[in-house]
């Protein structure tokens, strides 16, 4: 029963031997969020994968979504990202395992469409996550495009801003962006309004960095490959990895990533915004509102509709 699991919003799974800690986003079901919610729930429940956020469980608390997931005691990349600067190896790591998310995704005809460093996710062993897939989309042979325009101002690729159909190659744009993020601490435009980031993709198509001179030449190539204006010349996930294999073997990072570099030791203290237990994180109903009864009950997927 979901109150027996949940009740004190602090641990599950507690046994002589282990002890698993969970995180729980609490999700309004009013408007899109609706849509959004039942997105992330079914990918999460159908897509497994080392490099994906793991979704626990899912349950209706008085007409919110409450998603039961993994906890990441790192916090986000941005979280990093903002406090200190990054070396190509630790930027090499990470990229290594987001790319291989990416690769799982696109693998299974899903988009992100709205990946930025505030949505990966870090635990202190090492492990690396994507998360937040409210704004993905699930293609098939029949519907292979989209032309929507979603996902975050500044991480969106040219051919998004311009409402021309597009594919997965979308998110190694984004990702590029993520990674111009790992260099310089912001993305491009970052101090302009969504509406002129968005005018100035369009207008510039690949970004400027600040200092290029201070990256090395396979750094450049890999952001020249990812942030290509062109779609179709766009490298996919899998090629890139070819690419960020050389900078992984260059650098003393091991596969295992961000375990190795000393930074990783004050990750607690620089996060400010980590996902934290339920606890300390929603303000949600009180414990005695958490009865087993007619505001708790399983989601089911005949109750919503999905987005396209």
């Amino acid at each position: 029963e979901p109150a027996e699991k949940y009740l004190e919003l602090e641990q599950i799974g507690q046994g002589a031997a282990m002890s698993l800690q969970v995180a729980i986003k609490k999700m309004s079901l009013k408007g899109q969020n609706r849509g959004r919610a039942v997105n992330e729930i079914l990918l999460l429940k159908d897509k497994k994968n080392p490099n994906i956020i793991n979704s626990l469980d899912s349950f209706l608390v008085d007409g919110d979504l409450w998603l039961v997931m993994e906890y990441m005691d790192g916090g986000t990349l941005q979280d990093v990202v903002r406090q200190t600067r990054m070396a190509e190896g630790e930027m090499a790591a990470v990229s290594r395992e987001c790319l291989q998310g990416l690769d799982f995704l696109h693998s299974k005809r899903v988009m992100h469409r709205d990946l930025k460093s505030s949505n990966i996710l870090l635990g202190m062993d090492g492990s690396v996550r994507l998360a937040d897939f409210g704004l993905c989309a699930q293609l098939s042979p029949e519907r292979d495009r989209r032309s929507s325009m979603v996902g975050t101002a500044h991480w969106m690729a040219p051919e998004v801003v311009t409402r021309s159909p597009y594919g997965p190659k979308v998110d190694i744009w984004a990702f590029g962006i993520v990674t111009i993020e790992m260099v310089e601490g912001e993305p491009p435009y970052f101090r302009e309004t969504g509406a002129m980031a968005r005018a100035l993709i369009r207008q510039n198509g690949t970004p400027q960095l600040q200092e290029p001179r201070r990256l090395s030449a396979l750094l450049r190539d890999f952001l020249e490959c990812s942030l290509e204006p062109d779609e179709e010349r766009r490298w996919a996930a899998q090629e890139l990895l070819q690419v960020n294999a050389k900078g992984c073997r260059a650098s003393s990072i091991s596969p295992g990533g961000l375990l190795c570099y000393q930074s990783l030791q004050h990750w607690g203290s620089c996060c400010s915004h980590k996902m934290q237990t339920l606890s300390r994180c929603f303000p949600g109903p009180s414990p005695e509102q958490l009865q087993v009864g007619p505001n708790f009950r399983k989601l089911s997927r005949k109750e919503f509709g999905l987005i396209s």
